[in-house]
């Protein structure tokens, strides 16, 4: 069973209220992460404890620039955030390194389950 981790507890209330559906990660993850595939969503620490929310199944994996990412998937990956330059700044701060328009992101959208 693979995990998808949100290290930041801001996320757990968007998540459990379904308002999260999105989460765009650095790189190409369509080998790790495959439409179909049933994950858990957890929140907690790199290498640390983690709560596991709610099971979830992979919608779809979309590779892309991050200038094209839409305003759709950055609304998915956070309903606060609106504009690119919003979702760049927010991944230079998780990844500690800049994060520019060229850069090949994924965006994994899932959906949760009900068990």
């Amino acid at each position: 069973m693979f995990a998808i981790n949100f290290y930041s507890e801001l996320y757990e209330d968007q998540l459990r209220r379904g308002r999260k559906t999105a989460t765009v990660r650095l790189g190409d993850k369509s080998a790790k992460y495959q439409a179909g595939q049933l994950v858990w969503i957890t929140v907690g620490q790199r290498f640390g404890r983690r709560q596991k929310l709610f099971t979830a199944i992979i919608d779809r994996v979309d590779v892309k620039l991050a200038a094209d990412l839409s305003p759709r998937d950055i609304q998915r990956e956070n309903p606060e955030m609106r504009a690119l330059d919003e979702i760049l700044q927010f991944l230079t701060r998780i990844y500690g390194k800049p994060v520019t328009p060229d850069d090949t992101i994924s965006v994994v959208y899932f959906s949760a389950v009900s068990e």
